[in-house]
């Protein structure tokens, strides 16, 4: 940390009270504050990088203990200010609707508008200007998801929730449709007592994130293989989806939310006040071949501001070509995988050939 450290006479107690509502005022929903200390989860991020569940995420292994030693990543982290802001957008079409309907692309609910990371980002850097306006200049840095930076695990350390089965963070007041982010602080703020123990929290016996996965991604409670996570699929994975699980990707063209849809805690979850988390240009139900006939230059326009854009174009297509095959064998949408063939990327064109061997089988009475 570069800057200076704020006076001793400053009252952290009284300071860490205040930093709480001003996190309100700004639009979180909760904050709290965690030490640095990590050893358990360190373990365990350790252990599922070893079994290879990160599949091709480099990055989460690229910066050794940095993720799980904030105070390596930043020199002079003493704590982090955690906090949460609801994003389950009020006017968004229901999304089991949308997945019961194979002619629309499930979006993720998450991405449906604004970009999180501009919105959390620019309210974080404000809490830490009020901070500093108090306290004197201190050193800080601010994180929403990206950087080598256990998020869900500070979260549990600062008391804004448990890690679910699913390996989400779950809020037993709000569920779990919330985004995160973080302050790290040399401050020596008092922290929040929360549990340690990665596996303390209130699942119980339930196992309906586990038995609804559609491709069997939570391979044991607290245990998710990356690589068969369809928001994996559809978002990190950059190269071919895997043939034996595209069948099972339904109409889901970024993401997928059915473990939360189905966790009995989200009859809790607050809906989004933000009005930058609403859709925008219809995704929240939009017809596949709508989407499917949409030019780059389209893609880029309907995409600015929005955490989609980052997958790129062509894994947008490759996406919505194996949604299209999952769907009914309906001549229009054969057509249009034909038409696009020739002037796609040799990776889109394979997918395309996937779903014309779905939707002609289909139509020959063998899907």
């Amino acid at each position: 940390m570069s800057l200076p450290s704020p006076s001793p006479a400053v009252d952290y107690s009284r300071l860490a009270r205040r930093i709480k509502g001003w996190a309100r005022e700004l639009g979180f929903q909760q904050a709290g504050i965690a030490d640095t200390g990590l050893p358990v989860d360190e373990a365990w991020l350790e252990d599922w990088l070893t079994q290879g569940y990160h599949g091709e995420m480099d990055y989460m292994a690229r910066h050794g203990r940095k993720r799980s030693r904030p105070e390596q990543l930043v020199p002079g982290t003493l704590r982090i200010v955690s906090v949460r802001m609801d994003y389950l957008p009020p006017r968004a079409a229901p999304a089991e609707a949308v997945l019961a309907d194979p002619r629309r692309g499930y979006v993720s609910r998450y991405a449906l508008g604004r970009d999180y990371h501009k919105v959390l980002r620019r309210r974080l850097r404000k809490l830490a200007d009020r901070i500093a306006a108090t306290a004197g200049p201190f050193g800080h840095r601010v994180f929403v998801d990206s950087a080598p930076v256990l998020e869900k695990a500070l979260a549990r350390k600062a008391g804004l929730g448990w890690i679910g089965k699913h390996t989400n963070l779950i809020n037993r007041k709000a569920g779990s449709w919330f985004f995160l982010g973080e302050i790290y602080t040399d401050l020596p703020l008092p922290v929040d007592r929360a549990q340690d123990d990665p596996l303390a929290g209130h699942c119980g016996a339930c196992r309906r994130c586990l038995d609804i996965c559609p491709t069997g991604a939570i391979v044991a409670p607290y245990r998710l293989d990356a690589r068969r996570c369809i928001s994996y699929l559809t978002i990190e994975l950059r190269g071919s989806i895997p043939e034996h699980l595209r069948p099972l990707m339904g109409n889901r063209i970024y993401g997928c939310d059915d473990c939360q849809l189905v966790c009995p805690w989200n009859r809790f979850a607050r809906l989004a006040t933000e009005d930058d988390f609403h859709p925008r240009h219809g995704l929240d139900a939009p017809g596949l071949l709508a989407l499917f006939a949409w030019s780059e230059t389209e893609f880029l326009r309907y995409t600015e501001g929005s955490a989609i854009r980052r997958i790129g174009y062509q894994c947008w297509l490759r996406n919505i070509a194996v949604a299209l095959g999952n769907g009914p064998p309906d001549p229009s949408v054969m057509a249009a995988l034909q038409a696009r063939r020739e002037a796609v990327s040799p990776l889109v064109r394979e997918h395309i050939d996937w779903a014309l061997r779905q939707l002609q089988d289909k139509a020959h009475g063998h899907g």
